[in-house]
């Protein structure tokens, strides 16, 4: 394992995983923006969007976080904004991005369905590089395995969940980017980045110790359902609504 304090600034300590997670927004932005341009969107765009969905993304990570580990939270507020200390969940993260960007392609007259295929390719990368961060902080690991490939964790080899949940979302990555140009109709990125990555999250979630729960059941896993039937929903609706001419 590696320190997870990248550098010093000033006494206040940066940490890998802040680094990292910045790396994989500008790398996917990067991204964004040239598949905004293929279809004759402004650069404009992706980084008004980026500039705006990202407060919301760590407020909507860490609200979600903080509800369903309410007991540990309640009553302290400095706790509760503390997100230094870890605690922010990509699900929550991802309901805060796209309610952003509905709202923001209502206000700019975008298709909402265009636009969110656009920012559907990037995300799988930017969630594949921002899984190192958790190697940094030693954190989404799963049980004990003697696999070759096992990490140690407090002395123990576990499985490196954060590395199985990387390699899924860089192969949806390529699969969404080669796809992109070739989509048929708006939304069958999105739809397709919903069921892909909740197949592999549900079955990785299945391996981590670190779970929020709800009612005796794994939350990651619950709302990896849900997305999977709204995935095929908008699938069945966007092909038969929303089609490209050729």
């Amino acid at each position: 394992m590696i320190n997870p304090i990248a550098f010093t600034i000033l006494g206040i300590q940066v940490r890998w995983y802040g680094v990292i997670i910045t790396l994989g927004l500008l790398i996917a932005g990067y991204i964004a923006m040239k598949n905004a341009r293929y279809i004759g969107l402004k650069d404009d765009y992706i980084t008004d969007y980026v500039l705006w969905a990202m407060p919301f993304c760590i407020i909507g990570a860490r609200l979600y976080y903080v509800i369903f580990e309410w007991d540990y939270y309640k009553g302290d507020f400095f706790k509760i904004i503390n997100i230094r200390e870890g605690g922010l969940a990509i699900h929550g993260g991802l309901i805060a991005g796209f309610l952003v960007a509905y709202l923001y392609t209502k206000a700019k007259k975008i298709n909402f369905m265009q636009f969110a295929d656009i920012i559907c390719v990037s995300i799988p990368l930017g969630q594949s590089i921002g899984r190192w961060g958790n190697f940094t902080n030693s954190e989404a690991y799963g049980t004990v395995t003697n696999l070759p490939w096992a990490i140690n964790i407090n002395g123990q080899m576990v499985h490196p969940t954060f590395l199985y949940e990387s390699i899924w979302n860089f192969v949806l990555f390529i699969f969404l980017y080669r796809l992109f140009k070739k989509r048929k109709f708006n939304g069958q990125i999105i739809s397709l980045y919903m069921i892909i990555y909740s197949v592999g999250r549900f079955f990785i979630e299945g391996l981590r110790t670190d779970s929020l729960m709800i009612l005796g059941l794994k939350t990651a896993q619950l709302v990896s359902i849900s997305l999977i039937i709204l995935g095929v929903a908008v699938y069945v609706y966007a092909s038969k609504n929303n089609r490209i001419s050729d």
